[in-house]
């Protein structure tokens, strides 16, 4: 039985009701993404068609999701809410905070040696306000969340760019910052600006070595890493029904790499065999009552070019094996000669030394299995792998039914690191070097969705490339990145020529699965009585004390880095070992904008200070403009705080006293994260304005006192040698976000209102 079934009942007892009043609104067919949307608007009952792309929209998500490295930040919000019990059903899931290493049982252990402050911290807190806690080792937020609260139609939020791997199960599940998910945790409404839609067709059927990770992988060449902000992509077709959930769930995972607000699939034969394989015949059957409701209207994908803002066809019989990279998941490459043309030409290393699998993206049952059947095929012919080779199962139910069936023993037999159902090296938590920055240059292959330089690893040489989960297992025993299972032979231990055959697999456990122990803590029903305990000597956990508002007159900021080129929240707030001082703000602060490329040096954590002149790390000389009450401002270029949803990216340049970013363009979820902690979060109107910026250049606001929805605001950029500049910066506020902004964060507002 399923995890809040009332909940879902009650979600679709009033979807009809909700989606006819939009069709009406609308006057038109509706798609899956919009009939979702309006079913959970805060009002209830549609009352007006929205804009796409134009309107800011409250919604009431039906739950919230965390993992353990956002979690801390977004409970420690929570907790000066002012509220006794989260208002929607909302779990915390410790999948973060493992580092892989030796192998599953060591790696666990250290992690709870290592973390227990932290571990003991979630718990209690989750055990305190209703909250479902997953134990570390449990699995993957996103692979858990798949197997245990997904459901068709429905809406959730999580505090985790790749929530959206939700949409495997149909749907309308969004990454957030945690001030997003205190909002909703408080009960109240979660605000989003109408996504526009994108359609992608799959015709066709994906057969021999091309899998649903090619897809993901081809729509991220076509649409690049930031094709698909503001939009939600919803894909069908005969391809796509054909294909299995976790399948669509893979497809959707990587979503996040193209900037979209999420992704999805209409419901199908594929979840519901899902749903019921995992226990969830409830789920199913209520599902099938609605089932209309829960995919497109067949007008809509009869003709998508007049319902979608843009279409995208792929032929899944035609779409070859991908990988993709390296230090971007959109630099898409078909295996083979082409990809052994572009490492040639780009003196990519053709010697691979690693093979991954698993992540949130890639770490199903039928993953493991489809991979399985090429090592096993390794194993009878006489290979060897010429890599070394990683398994990261995605959770406890999955590792437990895989070792069951015998698909962990085919991976160890090759000797293959079975590493703990956690993220692992996807997200940096790998030990793989004492000396990252010093590492050699080198390539790896892996199944997970980023590949940002440094972020498996730490090593700014390692050439990362994306591909499916069989593809990375062929690889790994080649050893070569030019290798192609589909033309190429390897030779065994006896000199004898071998062709792997194209992998097969199982969708589902023919034996069903099965677990022992799944990892779950229901909370206690009343959990007043719990105390939280925070040391206030703690290295690794910190009360927040709520920020001060920035207010309507800046005038004198200082320039603290021009960041230049690809700036994500990994350059801005680096994940690996920095995960462990996620829920203490000034500690995790020391790694502010460490990984940005400062656009007048070209070098990182290096920039000048205007107070003496010299140059220093970006954190400490942002703490000395602090200290001396000089406001400062970032420059940024495109896509700036792209990938990762980690708020720790606005949280802490908001707590050394940065007072506005200023940016060619912005990534979602980075923007409303900016503008939730009470930041001023704003474009070039003219994006030229940007080689304007000089090294020590000083910024008034001459109009910040006139700031409203619409109206560009005026800055004058004083020059070091006295001349200036006067440009306008664009913004995306609301009313009700320049409320945030004058109470100095969203959450300031949330607590007045509930005092």
């Amino acid at each position: 039985m399923a995890f809040d079934i009332e909940m879902i009942k009650s979600v679709y007892a009033s979807m009809a009701k909700r989606v006819d009043k939009a069709q009406q609104l609308t006057g038109k067919p509706l798609t899956l993404s919009e009939k979702i949307l309006y079913a959970h608007l805060w009002e209830e009952t549609p009352s007006k068609a929205f804009e796409r792309g134009v309107d800011y929209v409250d919604f009431a998500p039906d739950r919230v999701a965390c993992q353990d490295a956002t979690a801390q930040m977004a409970l420690l919000q929570f907790m000066q809410a002012g509220k006794k019990k989260v208002a929607v059903p909302t779990t915390v899931h410790c999948d973060h905070l493992i580092q892989a290493k030796i192998g599953a049982d060591k790696d666990l252990q250290a992690a709870l040696n290592n973390s227990n402050e932290v571990f003991n911290f979630l718990e209690s807190v989750s055990n305190k306000y209703g909250i479902g806690f997953w134990k570390p080792g449990a699995g993957i937020i996103h692979q858990v969340v798949l197997e245990n609260y997904a459901f068709p139609g429905g809406m959730m939020i999580g505090t985790d760019s790749h929530t959206v791997n939700a949409g495997g199960l149909g749907m309308v599940a969004i990454g957030v910052g945690g001030a997003d998910a205190v909002d909703v945790m408080a009960g109240m409404p979660w605000e989003l600006k109408f996504p526009k839609l994108i359609g992608v067709k799959l015709t066709g059927k994906l057969s021999g070595w091309t899998a649903p990770k090619d897809v993901i992988l081809k729509v991220a060449g076509i649409l690049t890493v930031k094709g698909g902000t503001g939009s939600i992509v919803e894909y069908f077709g005969e391809g796509a029904t054909a294909m299995s959930c976790t399948g669509k769930g893979t497809i959707c995972n990587m979503g996040a790499e193209i900037g979209a607000t999420t992704s999805t699939f209409g419901y199908d034969a594929s979840m519901e065999r899902y749903l019921r394989a995992t226990d969830r015949d409830d789920v199913a059957d209520a599902a099938n009552e609605v089932k209309e409701y829960l995919t497109a209207d067949a007008e809509v994908y009869a003709n998508p070019e007049k319902y979608f803002d843009q279409v995208i066809e792929i032929n899944l019989s035609e779409l070859k094996p991908h990988l993709n990279g390296p230090f971007t998941p959109d630099l898409a490459t078909p295996a083979g000669s082409e990809m052994t043309k572009k490492a040639k030409e780009n003196d990519w290393p053709l010697e691979v030394e690693w093979g991954l699998i698993g992540s949130c993206t890639n770490s199903s049952y039928e993953d493991l299995s489809r991979a399985a059947s090429i090592a096993q095929q390794a194993l009878d012919n006489g290979l060897s792998t010429k890599a070394a080779f990683g398994i990261n199962p995605g959770s406890e139910q999955v590792r437990y039914t895989a070792e069951r069936d015998g698909i962990l023993e085919v991976f160890e037999k090759l000797n293959a690191r079975i590493f703990t159902n956690a993220c692992g090296p996807c997200i940096g938590q790998w030990a793989r070097y004492k000396d990252p920055k010093n590492a050699p240059k080198n390539s790896i292959v892996h199944s997970f969705n980023r590949n940002f330089a440094k972020r498996a690893d730490g090593n700014p040489n390692t050439h990362a490339f994306v591909a499916s989960p069989e593809l990375v297992a062929a690889v790994a025993i080649a050893g070569r990145l030019d290798f192609n299972p589909v033309t190429d032979s390897l030779i065994n231990k006896d000199g004898q020529e071998v062709r792997l055959e194209a992998p097969t697999g199982w969708e589902l456990p023919p034996k069903g699965f099965d677990v022992k122990d799944a990892g779950y803590l229901e909370p206690l029903e009343d959990g007043s009585g719990v105390e939280v305990v925070v040391k206030e000597d703690s290295e690794r956990l910190q009360l927040l004390t709520p920020f001060e508002p920035i207010g309507r007159e800046i005038k004198g900021a200082k320039l603290l880095i021009k960041a230049y080129g690809k700036c994500t929240t990994d350059h801005i707030s680096m994940a690996g070992p920095w995960l462990r001082y996620r829920g203490h703000l000034d500690n995790i602060s020391n790694n502010c904008l460490i990984g940005a490329v400062n656009a007048f040096n070209k070098q990182t954590n290096f920039v000048k200070s205007q107070i003496d002149g010299e140059h220093d790390a970006v954190p400490k000389t942002q703490r000395a403009y602090k200290a001396a009450g000089i406001p400062t401002i970032v420059v940024g270029d495109h896509n700036y705080g792209e990938g990762s949803s980690r708020e720790h990216a606005a949280m802490e340049p908001r707590h050394l006293g940065v007072v506005a970013v200023l940016v060619k363009s912005f990534a979602r979820i980075h923007e409303t994260n900016l503008k939730k902690q009470g930041m001023l979060g704003l474009t070039f109107a003219n994006e030229n304005d940007y080689d304007l910026i000089q090294e020590g250049d000083t910024f008034n606001f001459l109009d910040l006192d006139e700031f409203s929805p619409g109206k560009a605001l005026t800055i004058e950029v004083v020059h070091q040698d006295g001349s200036k500049d006067v440009i306008l910066a664009n913004h995306t506020y609301n009313q009700g976000q320049i409320e945030w902004y004058d109470e100095g964060s969203a959450l300031n507002l949330i607590k007045k209102h509930n005092a």
